[in-house]
């Protein structure tokens, strides 16, 4: 015996609403006269900024490279902070989003400053490290 279907759809309409509301500051940053890009600014710089790091970063130094990188987080933290509007760089909450952004960013600063080979900034805790983990002399 087989199943007979019908048209009725077994899901239950959504009474409430139409989806998830996008989050706040989610609009463009400017006005519908003005192309994508230009619309979409905040998100453009930063990745731009982002694919500048990541070019610095297979042509030559890995520190200069990840410090544009992180510096791109840090970037699109400041602007989800300050901008009311700021396009598809609004994924979550502005609290939610400058938390990560900022985390992500300082995370990627930080491992840059502290790589071995000649240490931009040296971190006593992190100088006998290797004892610990597995490097033996």
């Amino acid at each position: 015996m087989s199943a007979v279907r019908t048209n009725r759809s077994t899901r239950r309409r959504n009474v409430r609403g139409r989806g998830t509301p996008p989050p706040e500051g989610a609009g463009p940053a400017l006005g519908r006269g003005h192309s994508l890009p230009a619309r979409q600014w905040p998100i453009t710089l930063v990745l731009l900024v982002a694919g500048a790091g990541l070019a610095v970063t297979w042509a030559s130094d890995f520190r200069y490279g990840l410090l544009l990188l992180g510096s791109s987080f840090l970037i699109g933290a400041v602007l989800r902070l300050l901008l009311p509007d700021v396009g598809v760089l609004a994924v979550r909450s502005r609290f939610t989003d400058v938390l990560v952004l900022l985390f992500f960013g300082a995370v990627l600063v930080l491992l840059a400053l502290v790589a071995p080979q000649n240490p931009w900034l040296h971190v006593p805790a992190l100088e006998n490290i290797g004892k610990y983990v597995g490097h033996r002399r």
